[in-house]
Parts: structure tokens; sequence; C-alpha cells
């Protein structure tokens, strides 16, 4: 791992700038983050290493869902687990945690204040949940025209769903992409299969982030802000990317298909004789080296097997010829021979191996960042790599109400002892 210290933004190896004067891209925006679980702190990560300020609002004594949901926890010097779980640290860093009971008057005010000095808000409550807190976008945008904020929901804010609670994993059987992942019904194992990681959250965090930059650079022309309405399920039809194409454009809905690619052949894996190794020809030139490699010349020669739509049309005779061969040799020998003549391939790694990999080290992709309670916590490097004002990792993700007094004083210009009142009334919480 490469240690940041704070303020240090230096990404590892990767050839940057790291000595600039130049502000962080979104150095002077403050951002209202009233979402919790991915989606919505994963935009809000996103913005807070671009160099924004991201105030996230909890509830008191509980927090964000996520700091519950492990075991595994963070854990401390001596090998004992802390209050901190593995998955809120993967979305929360960098930002300042404020305990607030939305659900009192009082509360609901403080985060109103809040509102008015902020640039963006990002909230992922039900269709309509804020309006009794006066904490939704006509409430807030009457008090700060300029606001962009951004609500991240399941099914948007219009429609026949638009009432209904949103989860990664139900959009991703709803939105069609568990009926293209995983092996066919007609193959042993075969079924519908989530993705290991949830990626409609993630891509929606993704949409989100965008959007807000986007919704920021016109309110420089403008001088307004607006809202953003961003749904799990558009994002996910969205993100089928060619395979919605694919029906599109003929009325077919794709099929599972294993880890062989609808529309390139061969791109898949291969078993040899000791594991396993992808290989992803993109083009004919590609699929005859690979022949060679392989000492099959004569199948590139082939008629129906010379191009890839021909290859694709015939893939049912040219993939067990291709796989017999690929059993005959271990599976790093057929890395070193094909990477060789260029054709692109790799081996299927678990994520020890990955981030244990001479490029994952090299490009500096676990990183850690000091800790109150743990002494360093782990993080995994922005992908955002920008030479003039790189990504910085100031903060781990904060303890619950961790910067609440500081907040309220700073940003709200607060005395000690009307934050001590708030304190003893429950209306606020306090932090580490």
């Amino acid at each position: 791992m490469v240690q940041d210290s704070k303020n240090q933004s230096t990404p590892a190896n990767t050839g940057a700038n790291t000595i600039t004067t130049r502000k962080r891209p979104l150095d002077g925006i403050r951002v209202l983050d009233l979402s919790r679980v991915l989606a919505g702190p994963w935009c809000t990560q996103n913005l807070a290493d671009l160099g924004a300020q991201v105030i996230k609002i909890e509830r008191p004594g509980t927090g964000d869902d996520t700091r519950t949901w492990g075991p595994p926890f963070l854990r401390d010097a001596d090998g004992r687990d802390t209050s901190e779980s593995a998955y809120f640290l993967c979305a929360n860093r960098n930002k300042q945690s404020v305990a607030i009971d939305m659900s009192s008057p009082e509360g609901a005010a403080l985060i109103r204040e809040f509102a008015k000095s902020c640039d963006v808000v990002v909230e992922n409550f039900k269709v309509g949940g804020l309006k009794k807190y006066g904490l939704d976008y006509d409430s807030l945008s009457a008090l700060n025209p300029r606001l962009v904020y951004c609500s991240v929901t399941g099914f948007g804010q219009t429609g026949p769903l638009s009432q209904r609670s949103g989860y990664d994993f139900l959009i991703q059987g709803m939105g069609g992409l568990m009926s293209i992942t995983g092996e066919p019904d007609s193959v042993a194992g075969g079924g519908p299969e989530k993705v290991g990681v949830a990626v409609t959250d993630l891509m929606a965090g993704m949409y989100a982030t965008t959007g807000v930059l986007a919704a920021l650079m016109e309110r420089e022309r403008s001088g307004l802000g607006q809202h953003l309405d961003i749904a799990l399920l558009d994002c996910q039809l969205a993100m089928l990317a060619n395979q919605s194409m694919n029906y599109l454009t003929t009325g077919v809905a794709p099929r599972r298909m294993g880890n062989t690619h609808p529309n390139i052949v061969p791109y898949q894996t291969f078993a040899a004789s000791d594991g396993h190794v992808i290989v992803a020809c993109g083009n004919d030139s590609q699929f005859r080296a690979l022949c060679t490699a392989m000492n099959v010349p004569e199948l590139a020669l082939d008629p129906r097997f010379a191009t890839n739509s021909g290859r694709s049309v015939n893939r049912a005779e040219l993939l067990p010829q291709l796989a017999a061969v690929f059993m005959t040799r271990p599976r790093d020998a057929w890395v070193d021979a094909l990477e060789a003549c260029g054709v692109p391939c790799g081996p299927i790694n678990d994520i020890a191996q990955a981030f244990g990999s001479e490029q994952a080290q090299f490009r500096g992709a676990a990183r850690e960042i000091s800790h109150p309670v743990a002494g360093v916590a782990p993080t995994v490097a922005s992908p955002l790599r920008l030479s003039a004002t790189p990504v910085a990792y100031d903060q781990a993700p904060p303890m619950l109400g961790e910067h609440t007094s500081a907040m309220l004083r700073d940003v709200l210009g607060m005395g000690d002892a009307q934050i001590a009142e708030l304190m003893r009334a429950g209306v606020i919480g306090g932090g580490a």
C-alpha cells in the first residue's frame, strides 16, 4: 500500500506532476449529502475526491445504514474490530459527518440553513419523502435558487413505479442485467446471476456525478440550479449498451451466454490444463495471430472463420476446436505465448491477486489514510488521475457525528453554548 499523509495528493507511480499551486477542480464547492448506502454516497465521494467540501448528514446514534453492514469491520493496530464497517469505508472518504435528527423541526431547520450555503444537495429518499421536512427541491431551491439538487431513486420521480423503493439487486433483475449474466439454462449450473458488486448503484452514482458536474457548469451561464432526476432503472437500461442495441435493432432479447461475447468471437474464457485463460480477439488480425500461436493456422484460412461475422455465425463449429487445443498447455504458458504475438489475454485473478499484481501496485491502487480509531484505514485509489490537480486522500471516512460541532460553528456560525443546548435536546449528535 501507499500511505498518504494529510493534504498529500500525490498519486503513486503515475508520472503525474505532483508540484502544483493549482486548486483542485471542485475547490470552493460545498455539497450537502443527504444520501446513504451506496449510489448517493458514491457520487458524493467522487465530488469530495475532486475537492468539494461534502457535509454528510446522518441520524444521531445510528448514522448511514452501511455503518452496521459487517463483518468485516476496520481493525485497529491490535487487530480488534472497530465500529467502522468495510462497506461504509468504501464510499465515504473525504467527507465531514454531521449528526442531525432530521425528523425534529429544529433538526430540519438546521439542514435548511446548511442548504442556503451549499452548491449541491444529493439525496436518495423515496419520492416526496423529504417534503414533510421542507427539504425537497422546491423548498430548498426557494431558499437558494443556485442549488443543484440531485435525487437518486430506484425508478425516478415519475411513472407508475416511482413510489417503490429501489435496490440494486432488484434493479439488476428488473432492468435485464440478470437475463444476460450467467450460464445458459441448458448448461449445468446455468441460470440468472447478479453481478458480484452492486453495479447498478455504482453506475447510478457515476451518472449522478456527471449530472452534478454538468449542472454546475450550466449554472455558470444561467446563474441558476436545477433538479437532477437519477433513477437506478434508467441507469441500468442505459448501461446495457450494446446488448440493449442488440435488442432494439432486432426485436430479439439477448440471452445468457456465460463468458462468451454476443458479437465478438473468440472473446471468452478457455480452460487450460491447470486453470483458465481469457482471450479477447477484437479483430481478424488478432484471430490470425491466435491461430498461429496455437499452431492451427488453417482455422484462420477457413472461410467460415476468416471474419468476425463468420466466426460469430459459426461459433459452434469453431469454439470446440480452440477449446481442445487450449487444454494441451498450462494457463501461464498460454498467456506468455499469446502476449508475445499481440493477442489480448490474461488470467482470472481473485481480488487479492488483482491488488497484488505488479500493475495495480505500480499505479498505487491501494492507499492508507490516517484514522482516528484504527490508526490507519485502507482505501482504494480513485481512478480519476488528473495530472495537475490530482485527487487527495485527506481524510478517512468519518466517525458518526465527528464534525457536527465544527460544521455548525464554521458553516452556520453557531456558538458553543447554542451547540451544547442542541446536543442536550437530542437534535444533534456528537462525534469522536
